[in-house]
């Protein structure tokens, strides 16, 4: 079989077999399809703890230093006031303390809460959640009830591959 291409008469000769012909058509329709490469090999997806391990670091912490998810997973209605705030304490001084080291916080707004604060037009609406009656377009008036905060900076632990991300708290045994 010579590799010269078919000349044109040999060519239309062919087309006219294949517009008589459908399964002969098929055939080269068939054999006129690239063939799509074999796509690459995928890394497999991270389990979502390894995805969100930083922030499970960070749970953790907030855990060790002020009991947060102690204080969280207790039900507390059968508490008293004065049994709740001594517990918020330890929790707050705790917390307290793993935010300043991980995370910078700001408030979105500067203005003390109460204060009367202009929303202007084109306002983030991630940054500034609007509430009560809220009609008509901005700029909007309106009194701050919560400043809001930002991290200006943000420094999660680093977590060891070793280690279960899962685990925010290990179970403790006293021998």
């Amino acid at each position: 079989m010579s590799s010269a291409a078919p000349s044109f008469f040999a060519r239309l000769g062919l087309a006219f077999r294949v517009l008589g012909d459908a399964t002969l058509a098929a055939r080269v329709a068939a054999a006129d399809t690239p063939t799509a490469p074999a796509p690459a090999p995928r890394a497999p997806e991270p389990a979502p703890e390894q995805t969100h391990a930083a922030g499970l670091a960070l749970l953790a912490l907030l855990q060790r230093e002020g009991r947060l998810v102690d204080f969280l997973q207790e039900d507390v209605a059968s508490f008293s006031d004065a049994e709740i705030g001594a517990a918020a304490r330890v929790v707050h001084t705790g917390s307290r303390k793993v935010l300043a080291q991980y995370l910078t916080l700001a408030p979105v707004l500067h203005e003390a809460e109460g204060a009367a604060v202009q929303v202007p037009a084109g306002f983030d609406a991630g940054r500034i959640r609007l509430t009560g009656n809220v009609a008509g377009q901005p700029p909007f008036r309106g009194t701050l009830k919560h400043h809001g905060w930002v991290a200006t900076s943000v420094r999660l632990p680093a977590v060891s591959p070793a280690l279960d991300p899962k685990v925010v708290a290990p179970a403790e045994v006293e021998l």
